[in-house]
């Protein structure tokens, strides 16, 4: 497992508030799969062998942009984390925190999510909008897929919702081992665990979550009315407000029917239903 990450510390002093999330949509694609937004900068982590120095002197060539890159040691992760991880409420619906805070008062399901190099605390725009949206499906009794599923924060608010079938899918170790450890301190019991990087179709399930970004989500659109089962829910995200009408398109293209969507941060989640 890889020890170490490269951190690229992205200046953006006089820039709109867009540009964060532009990079962090296109960093995504590139692996990059940690994210600290500062006061004027944007900290991107990327395991260092899979950093290309090529690649991202291009997308910064491309914004104009400078950037300052160190290697930062994995047992450095977590007090980086703490100082700049703090509680976040979803209305009165579930409220997350690590464990070092205080208890969340007047919520109903309560989070404590130890967020290490994994992207998922619920504080990005595409993470908060799933939660808000799992709010209003009937997960009671119900099998999940999340496919991405990183911290494990949203395949462990499925299982606080009602499900006894939860499978949670990422091609990262360090993922893995992160929502596995979030999944002991949140006592969730019916939560499996797979590092793989595409979806298997050998079982079907009745909500499918998937929060990655939009080229993971492109390629795989064709596996997912494959493992849904009939009426099955379909929730999208990693995307950001500009992709919305080509999603939409694609996944009507494929058997889908758009029931909604929600924005926050110039970021959307999307929710279909399989025809």
């Amino acid at each position: 497992m890889t020890e170490q990450y490269q951190e690229v510390n992205i200046q953006l002093k006089n820039q709109s508030e867009e540009m964060a999330e532009i990079l962090i949509a296109q960093l995504a694609e590139l692996g990059y799969d940690g994210f600290l937004e500062e006061l004027d900068s944007l900290k991107a982590y990327i395991p260092v062998d899979l950093f290309n120095s090529e690649t991202i002197t291009a997308l910064l060539d491309n914004f104009k942009l400078n950037a300052t890159i160190k290697i930062i040691e994995k047992q450095n992760w977590n007090i980086l984390w703490e100082s700049n991880f703090s509680p976040i409420q979803v209305d009165d619906f579930v409220g997350v925190r690590a464990s070092f805070h205080e208890p969340i008062p007047n919520v109903t399901h309560e989070l404590v999510i130890t967020p290490k190099m994994s992207f998922g605390t619920g504080h990005h725009g595409t993470t908060y909008s799933v939660m808000k949206m799992m709010k209003e499906v009937n997960f009671n009794n119900k099998k999940v897929y999340d496919f991405g599923t990183g911290t494990g924060i949203l395949a462990i608010l499925a299982e606080k919702l009602g499900s006894n079938v939860i499978v949670g899918v990422d091609n990262d170790p360090w993922c893995i081992e992160n929502a596995a450890e979030n999944i002991t301190v949140n006592g969730c019991e019916h939560i499996q665990l797979h590092l793989a990087d595409t979806i298997a179709t050998n079982q079907q399930y009745d909500i499918v979550i998937a929060n990655i970004n939009r080229h993971i989500l492109e390629s795989n659109m064709l596996l997912f009315p494959q493992i849904l089962t009939t009426n099955g829910i379909l929730i999208l995200s990693g995307l950001l407000v500009s992709d919305e009408s080509d999603m939409i398109e694609m996944c009507k293209n494929n058997g889908f029917k758009h029931q909604q969507t929600l924005e926050k941060d110039g970021w959307v989640a999307i929710q279909f239903l399989i025809n």
